[in-house]
């Protein structure tokens, strides 16, 4: 079986990365900043040992595709995971030191605070050996990392909660790291909590590129068939590059793949069946898990649900639509809110006079003046805003941007009024900083002048072509109107960024076709600026009479963090897999002002 079955020893990958710009960290929304969900740095360690539960292959009866399947089996059956406790820098004490072609330590956006220098006590880290091509499990492998917290009441322990992290870009490990304050202390008490950088993100092979070239990145406001034209080249080149840094999983970056390594990581930590919590972009790695392997499901969590089942013209409506809902309940908070910066005035109109001197290019970046800011990232900092959401941050800054603030200069962040910040806000920006600090020391395709890319999971999960620039443009146009306050997207980059990749791509859309097995619980934010509530019911639906919707009528992307009523049911859905009644809501929770 290769360097799977040869691969029985600690291993250590260090991996690096190299500044691509204060500027290129701030704004940009592909290769530091994930689509859905925000991510984090990552570093850890893992040795091997044997168990032999079943890897890799579809439960009996699931009618997935078993090609490869009992080849994937025997390469991976022989593995469990050696715990050790995490260093400072994430690594596991003890291990040795291998650095490989394409391994790499990117940073990613974190949305808790990782200020400090190393984990919080009690963190153990670990890598896992699968195969680069699970067709191919006896050919090039590499380390997916991973990180755990064991129960705090081992008497009482009901077995290991996989935590799936969003992006995609985000990391598992940091999450475990330092970022436990995501999970109750019910759950905590109760399980073993894991989680992973999925392949291509973090210390697990990531996707590493020339960051001079993820500079230049061509803006997704396509004017014209030359700027079309010109975009197309560019993903070329930049694949080319990608390619070449990374190594032979730059190809096989998919959530498909993935789902294979999730089912090693489940045989590893000796469960029969998956307790899974995943986040936005990783509820996609539940789905197709509970998809390709439905009876080995004990309970599943989906916060904040991507559908993987558009096309382009019905992708970027939704999520058009979705961000728009959520500049329109930014701008009624407003109105009812006294405190907020834009309280009394036309929010729309204030909005549509900043947006029109970015078009007209004469919108000055306070931090840099002789600068412009665009009208895409303008739009990209509203949309951060309405995550958590920060609608008093957003008002301050909007109105700092009209002239009607005074602008507080920070050196990792977009323009903010003076006056208090709110603390997740800190620990995001503390964060962005960092990652634009991070210096790149590895050998190989992850040497000086690398920055991240794990945008290029999206690009081998969703097909989302547009012919030529008519067929570009007019997609532009019906994003506008649908959406006109948020007629700039971020979503707009998910085609853009793939424009001419390869066709079919790895892991196409389609509706999920999941049997009848285990209920499956799922809950969204009735006005999330990512995944919207629309995504969630459509895969509901989609999974029969597996799944539960447990709806929050709030605001913000994620539930589980937001809503006391969400968290309390997603807990006892975990430890007793009972799930709510059909039709659930949650009440919605006002932001602070």
């Amino acid at each position: 079986m290769g360097g799977l079955q040869q691969g029985l020893e600690a291993s250590i990958v260090t991996a690096h990365q190299q500044d691509a710009g204060e500027r290129y960290a701030r704004w940009h929304p592909r290769g530091r900043g994930p689509l859905f969900g925000r991510g984090a740095a990552a570093a850890l360690v893992l040795a091997l040992a044997g168990t032999g539960l079943a890897v890799g292959a579809p439960a009996e009866g699931s009618g997935a595709d078993t090609a490869g399947a009992g080849t994937a089996q025997r390469a991976g059956a022989a593995h469990t995971i050696d715990w050790r406790p995490c260093d400072g820098d994430g690594k596991s004490k003890g291990g040795a030191s291998k650095t490989g072609r394409g391994d790499g330590d990117p940073g990613q956006d974190g949305s808790e605070d990782r200020s400090g220098a190393g984990s919080e006590p009690g963190a153990e880290c670990g890598t896992l050996r699968v195969p680069v091509d699970w067709a191919e499990p006896g050919g090039a492998s590499f380390d997916l990392h991973l990180a755990r917290r064991t129960a705090g009441s081992p008497g009482k322990r009901a077995g290991s909660l996989v935590f799936g992290p969003g992006g995609p870009g985000d990391s598992g490990v940091e999450r475990i790291r330092t970022g436990m304050s995501r999970f109750s202390e019910t759950l905590r008490d109760r399980f073993d909590v894991v989680s992973f950088d999925p392949r291509g993100v973090g210390r697990s092979n990531p996707v590493v590129c020339s960051a001079e070239l993820l500079a230049r990145q061509p803006s997704p406001l396509i004017g014209s068939e030359a700027a079309f034209a010109e975009t197309v080249r560019y993903n070329r080149v930049l694949r080319e590059d990608c390619r070449r840094r990374t190594g032979p999983l730059f190809d096989h970056v998919d959530t498909l793949s993935m789902v294979k390594d999730l089912d090693a990581v489940r045989a590893a930590l000796g469960e029969r069946a998956l307790t899974f919590h995943g986040s936005s972009y990783g509820t996609l790695l539940g789905e197709q898990y509970a998809e390709r392997y439905p009876g080995r499901v004990r309970a599943m969590v989906l916060e904040s649900v991507v559908d993987h089942s558009a096309g382009t013209g019905d992708f970027l409506r939704s999520q058009a639509a979705t961000v728009q809902d959520s500049f329109e309940e930014f701008a009624a908070w407003c109105d009812r809110t006294e405190s907020c910066a834009l309280h009394g005035r036309d929010v729309p109109e204030v909005w549509g006079r900043l947006l029109a001197r970015a078009e007209a290019g004469k919108l000055p970046d306070p931090e840099d003046p002789a600068r412009a800011l665009s009208a895409f990232e303008v739009s990209v900092l509203a949309m951060k805003r309405f995550y958590d959401p920060q609608w008093a941050e957003l008002a301050q800054t909007l109105a700092a941007l009209d002239g009607t603030g005074d602008v507080r200069r920070q050196a990792d962040g977009p323009p903010r009024a003076q006056t208090g910040e709110a603390p997740r806000a800190r620990a995001d920006e503390r964060q962005e900083k960092r990652k634009g600090k991070s210096k790149s020391k590895g050998k190989g395709a992850a040497g000086a002048g690398v920055a991240p890319n794990p945008f290029e999971v999206f690009c081998q999960d969703w097909d989302l072509p547009a012919a030529d620039y008519p067929a570009y443009a007019a997609q532009l146009r019906r994003v506008a109107e649908v959406a006109p306050d948020m007629r700039y997207p971020r979503a707009l980059m998910s085609v853009s960024a793939c424009l001419g990749g390869p066709s079919p791509v790895a892991n196409p859309q389609h509706r999920l076709r999941v049997p009848p097995g285990a209920p499956i619980l799922l809950t969204n934010s009735r006005h999330d600026p990512a995944t919207g509530y629309d995504w969630a019911a459509s895969v509901t639906r989609q999974l029969g009479g597996r799944g539960v919707l447990l709806g929050y009528e709030g605001w913000g992307h994620g539930t589980y963090t937001s809503s006391p009523c969400a968290r309390r049911a997603v807990d006892r859905y975990l430890l007793t897999r009972e799930t709510p009644a059909p039709g659930t809501r949650c009440p919605a929770v006002e932001p602070a002002g």
